[in-house]
């Protein structure tokens, strides 16, 4: 994911997560408060190297095109290749994860020659509370709030807990204030987002679990229409959030799982936490509890010395636990990490089994879509005055709108009355592969 957050001399760029996105959004308030001008500020991505070298790239064509602008670069891949960046001529600054959403960072930017060109402290040395007052514009009615930040787990391919650091937890009450806060100024959902949502209260006094907090949220703040999860560990969810999730109707029928594999020994050479039984008989309890729900999941393809086999298992693994969104990372080693001195596989057999993967996500999502034709569904508009094309009849112009499961739907027969946020009933039509097509009930 890249997103730009502009003003008037000041542009964020962000890749990769929600978190990340969240996290832009209080940079550009600390930049503009402490009168950062004529700048780009770079939030980068490190969770493969392919992200690290967008980035990179990314910083290039923007110093071609600013040759005026000062560019400072920090998020996860400045966080652990602070030396890479450093190094490029067209950075100004390297700034790590710790200090990128200090107010007082964004003050010592102000004076350039002052300022140290790299600030990257130790993150893993990082204890004090996550900064709670961000949420991302996404320019659309939903707002992700960050509850959590870093991870305590050590899986062998990743790098994210060199630049997050430790899980690190918003206190209840200051989640809550953030969402009261969003729900006054009319935001009707919110995605409750971090790098490790399910491990939130851990470190917080008397341990809560995400479950006790999803069910304060919906209980204290009633005016929020819609409660969402950004991605969860299956193996840490805890009863209370099974329970909400079987329910509590605000809280949407969508989950996006951690799976990676589906095969057990890649699963025990990644150090996951779960099997591959575990995974099904967590799917499947999921649907017994919310039969309406749509689940989908990360998977890495062709992960070191996984054969045809352990790939197979994967792709049956999408049917038995029933998933229609899948999101696939061809694996990418990182330095540093175990994975990386594993005997790999060839990049051509990896780039083949990540399209290999893709195709089966576009295959279960297209068949679940077109399960969905002649029922009724109900839409929130996304964007009340964007057009996304053509209608079922491909003479009428549709908007953009979303199922609780999280479907996309081109909307026609919209009434003018109806503003971005509302939810429309509609009769499903039928699928284009990837959306639903659908006319409002009038």
């Amino acid at each position: 994911m890249s997103q730009q957050i502009a003003g008037p001399s000041l542009t964020v760029v962000t890749h990769g997560c929600r978190l990340n996105a969240c996290e832009s959004e209080e940079m550009r308030r600390s930049a503009v408060a402490a009168g950062v001008v004529d700048a780009v500020i770079f939030n980068t991505c490190a969770v493969t190297s392919e992200a690290v070298r967008q980035a990179a790239q990314a910083i290039r064509r923007v110093r071609r095109e600013k040759p005026g602008a000062r560019i400072i670069v920090t998020g996860c891949a400045a966080q652990t290749e602070p030396e890479r960046f450093a190094a490029m001529p067209e950075v100004d600054h390297v700034v790590g994860n710790a200090e990128k959403t200090r107010a007082e960072t964004f003050r010592a930017l102000t004076c350039p020659t002052r300022a140290p060109r790299v600030l990257v402290s130790d993150i893993m040395a990082m204890r004090e509370p996550v900064n709670s007052e961000a949420a991302a514009p996404t320019g659309i009615p939903r707002a992700f709030v960050q509850i959590q930040n870093g991870c305590d787990h050590r899986c062998t391919f990743c790098v994210i807990p060199f630049g997050r650091g430790n899980s690190r937890s918003v206190p209840a009450a200051d989640v809550l204030a953030r969402v009261r806060d969003l729900v006054e100024r009319g935001m009707p959902e919110v995605v409750l987002t971090g790098v490790d949502i399910t491990a939130w209260g851990a470190d917080l006094p008397g341990q809560p679990q995400l479950g006790r907090l999803v069910r304060r949220v919906l209980r204290e703040v009633p005016e929020l229409a819609r409660l969402r999860l950004s991605s969860i560990d299956q193996s840490e969810t805890d009863p209370e959030l099974l329970r909400a999730i079987a329910d509590e109707p605000r809280l949407m029928p969508h989950l996006h799982l951690s799976l990676q594999s589906g095969n057990d020994l890649i699963l025990k050479r990644m150090k996951r936490r779960h099997s591959r039984a575990d995974a099904v008989a967590f799917c499947r309890e999921i649907r017994r509890l919310r039969p309406d729900i749509a689940l989908g999941a990360d998977f890495i393809a062709g992960f070191p010395t996984e054969t045809e086999a352990h790939f197979n298992d994967t792709l049956s693994a999408i049917d038995d636990c029933g998933l229609v969104f899948l999101h696939v990372f061809p694996y990418s080693a990182r330095q540093g990490t175990p994975a990386a001195r594993m005997p790999a596989v060839s990049g051509d057999e990896v780039r083949a089994r990540a399209a290999r993967l893709r195709d089966k996500g576009q295959t279960v999502l297209g068949e679940w879509l077109g399960r969905q034709a002649g029922g009724t569904i109900v839409a929130a508009l996304e964007r009340a005055g964007a057009s996304v094309g053509a209608g079922a009849s491909g003479a009428e112009a549709a908007l953009p709108a979303r199922t609780p499961q999280f479907a996309q739907v081109a909307l026609t027969r919209v009434p003018a009355s109806r503003a971005d946020g509302d939810n429309v009933l509609a009769r499903v039509t039928g699928s284009d592969g990837r959306r639903l097509l659908a006319e409002a009930i009038l």
